[in-house]
């Protein structure tokens, strides 16, 4: 009997897939993680355990807390962590040192930059400063903060509620009608740089140029392009930023977002939480606030010292990678799985959303279909780990530091036999 084209089509693309791996100068480094036989392409939610993590935990528990005690805010560099953690994953996103700052969750840090974008453009009435975006004299009242329309849930929540403390108008609006919903009236504008659901790539140079031209200040959410493709921020001069560490960056679950300040904002940035972490003199117990110099104003309380430094012993496996490979190996990925859902997925049962365009794309792929849900819940129990977005996307993370193209194919393979 002879051999269908699937039969035929999955030899040749398996061939490929182990040809393509064998190759891959990023595969030594999946061996940096904890993986089992399943195919992991949920990274874009939750990374994969570094092998580093562990022992690292278990030093910070039992000696730097256990034995040193008090003593390890000081001998142990606990005091420092949020900025130094911090230019760690500056060259993941294109910043120089000294801008990022670590501490807090994502929603927390959307809402400091958000206030903090409305008081640098000399908008709002909640008593942020007479001075533009650039410094210069403010031209004409700026009340309006311009979201994401497709953004995150939270993002649009935060914004909602900083724009009611700050006296603005929120506004959502696609990211690719930004350049046309700038006015005068804009203070801050909040985007994400790859939709969470579509994983489609927006163009952060452009829109932050058309920000900047309007006098605006630009917010961008990188949760999910931190680590998996080159982001610019010093280049393209984007004023703030944030992002979470527990997807590509791999930092667990609920380890602690960061705060990008553009060095040229830091001196003026006044955030809405002024705790006393983010004091110039943060002992001296004075009534009256006074922030630090340089990103540390974007501290607030005390560090969550545990899965900080979780995060920091994550961190170390991007110690000899760099983020252009990351980016190829992914653009490489996701075409592969893309061709092999077209080889071994019957005509009609899926649909692409994910941008075919490479400069469009994320690191992820969704996938519409019918019964979406039920088709993520037997795909999980047959070893292929993605996720579910409502109302109909399979949602897949290609995650490069630890997927290959076996995976991709395999991936490809068991979804086929979905219908």
């Amino acid at each position: 009997m002879s051999e269908t084209y699937a039969e035929s089509a999955g030899k040749s693309l398996a061939d490929r897939a182990a040809a393509l791996d064998a190759a891959d100068e990023l595969g030594k480094v999946r061996a940096q993680f904890v993986l089992d036989d399943t195919v992991y392409l949920d990274g874009n939610s939750l990374g994969a355990l570094p092998r580093s993590v562990p022992g690292r935990v278990e030093d910070v528990v039992r000696r730097q807390w256990g034995s040193l005690r008090i003593r390890s805010w000081d001998e142990s560099g606990w005091w420092t962590a949020p900025e130094r953690i911090g230019d760690r994953i500056a060259p993941l996103v294109g910043a120089a040192p000294g801008q990022i700052v670590v501490g807090d969750s994502t929603s927390v840090n959307v809402f400091k930059a958000v206030v903090g974008a409305v008081r640098l453009a000399g908008g709002g009435t909640d008593g942020g400063t007479d001075r533009g975006a650039d410094g210069g004299a403010l031209r004409g009242h700026r009340d309006e903060i311009l979201v994401d329309a497709t953004t995150f849930p939270t993002d649009g929540y935060i914004a909602a509620s900083a724009a009611r403390l700050t006296g603005c108008t929120l506004r959502p609006v696609a990211p690719d009608e930004v350049p046309d919903a700038l006015s005068g009236r804009t203070a801050a504008v909040l985007l994400n740089h790859v939709d969470y659901r579509t994983g489609r790539l927006h163009d952060l140079p452009a829109l932050t140029a058309a920000i900047r031209e309007a006098g605006a200040v630009s917010i961008w959410d990188l949760c999910h392009s931190a680590g998996a493709l080159p982001v610019g921020l010093d280049e393209h001069g984007v004023d703030l930023a944030v992002g979470c560490t527990y997807k590509y960056l791999n930092g667990g679950p609920g380890s602690p977002a960061y705060l990008y300040v553009r060095r040229d904002h830091q001196a003026r940035f006044d955030s809405p939480l002024p705790g006393w972490n983010s004091h110039a003199d943060p002992f001296g117990m004075t009534p009256d606030h006074v922030p630090a110099d340089g990103a540390l104003r974007g501290r607030v309380g005390t560090p969550d010292i545990l899965s900080m430094l979780a995060l920091e012993a994550a961190l170390e496996v991007w110690d000899d990678v760099s983020i252009e490979a990351v980016r190829a190996k992914s653009l490489a990925l996701t075409d592969f799985f893309l061709e092999c859902v077209t080889a071994y997925v019957p005509g009609g049962a899926v649909e692409s959303v994910t941008p075919a365009d490479h400069g469009e794309r994320g690191s992820q792929v969704a996938l519409r279909c019918a019964d979406a849900g039920a088709v993520m819940r037997r795909l999980i129990d047959q070893g292929v780990i993605g996720d579910f977005r409502e109302p109909d996307i399979l949602r897949f993370g290609f995650t490069p530091l630890y997927v290959g193209f076996g995976d991709a194919e395999r991936a490809a393979g068991v979804l086929g036999r979905m219908f």
